[in-house]
């Protein structure tokens, strides 16, 4: 059973906004593509470590991040900057540039997770909007109320490891504007305690910004199979007809107790469509989408979908169903072809 809001309650509240739509911008193509099929937001990053999907051939640069935010306002939406990992000893610069930076280009807003870099921005630049990343961890009202109280943040986004109720407490417990995943990959930690990587791979994702540097990255292909490795740790095998995606420590199979299987997580993407009443009725001020590291096709298949859907589901919540056609377009850019409700639901709470 989902935990969900009782249908009064749900009548009650559903006149709040419809939330925005925050989809994601890994370059130019994706942040155009995004914008045209209905994306309220789009939010972005530079082509360095001040941004966590620091990929080889993703981001921008100032003539790409020039155009997609002018392309963006022009049309009406708005882009927000990723400056979303922990500076560096000795190089802290680089992420008072990045700010610097998003406010010349004339980002709406930079999403923001650490304090320091949030004190920066609020002392340089008192006029410009702060959104606590994911990778700050915030899980309770308390810790958002102190970061308001500390920098003026006005959004912060909630880990993915909250049921609707919970998510509900720290909405009713704090002003400001609370923003939740609603498709994309899942990670198994609270985002930006992660150390897996750190582990096996010596790089930080919350410094560096990826979790699997591709130089990390070990193919190996044998007779009857393929093994993939991050540096010397073996985290996933193949048969020679099974399709190998790029490799997260998190999402290898491992053996355990002379099983082998996902043992920490599997593959498999959120998708929250059957619940977007409740997320409008309990006053979620937006929904995210994950895959800045996804190509632009996957960017246009799931705004286009999630734009049709909160549309629906604010329109006429108490009739509100899921069009199969979504859930199948949805399901063909899953991670596994798989889909899940997530810490959303907990049925044995």
């Amino acid at each position: 059973m989902i935990d969900r809001l009782s249908p009064s309650k749900l009548q009650g509240e559903i006149m709040r906004r419809i939330p925005e739509l925050v989809c994601p911008a890994g370059n130019l193509p994706a942040l155009k593509t995004a914008v045209d099929n209905g994306a309220d937001t789009v939010y972005m990053g530079l082509k360095d470590a001040t941004n966590a999907r620091n990929f080889p051939g993703l981001n921008f640069d100032m003539k790409s991040a020039q155009e997609g935010v002018a392309y963006a306002h022009a049309r009406g939406r708005q882009v927000l900057m990723a400056i979303n990992t922990f500076a560096q000893a000795g190089e802290v610069k680089r992420w008072h540039a990045a700010v610097d930076t998003a406010v010349l280009l004339g980002a709406d807003a930079i999403i923001v997770a650490d304090p320091a870099i949030m004190a920066y921005a609020r002392d340089r630049h008192p006029d410009l909007r702060l959104h606590m990343s994911v990778q700050g961890s915030a899980t309770n009202y308390e810790a958002i109320n102190l970061m308001k109280e500390l920098f003026g943040i006005r959004r912060a986004v909630l880990p993915r490891v909250l049921t609707l109720s919970q998510v509900k407490h720290v909405i009713e417990n704090t002003d400001v504007e609370i923003e939740v995943f609603g498709f994309g990959s899942l990670c198994v930690m609270v985002e930006g305690r992660c150390i897996l990587s750190s582990y096996a791979t010596g790089e930080s994702p919350n410094m560096q910004g990826v979790c699997s540097p591709a130089k990390a990255v070990r193919w190996e292909q044998l007779p009857d199979r393929m093994d993939v490795r991050l540096n010397h740790v073996l985290i996933d095998r193949y048969n020679p007809q099974e399709p190998a995606g790029y490799p997260t420590l998190c999402k290898g199979r491992f053996e355990v107790n002379d099983a082998t299987y996902y043992a920490l997580e599997e593959p498999t993407s959120l998708n929250v469509l059957e619940m977007l009443p409740d997320l409008i009725g309990i006053g979620v001020a937006a929904i995210k989408v994950e895959g800045r590291q996804r190509s632009p096709t996957y960017t246009a298949q799931v705004t286009h979908t999630l734009r049709k859907a909160l549309d629906a589901a604010a329109a006429d919540p108490s009739h509100f169903r899921v069009d199969p056609i979504w859930n199948k377009t949805l399901g063909k850019v899953s991670e596994g072809h798989q889909t899940t409700l997530g810490a959303y639901n907990r049925p044995w709470k």
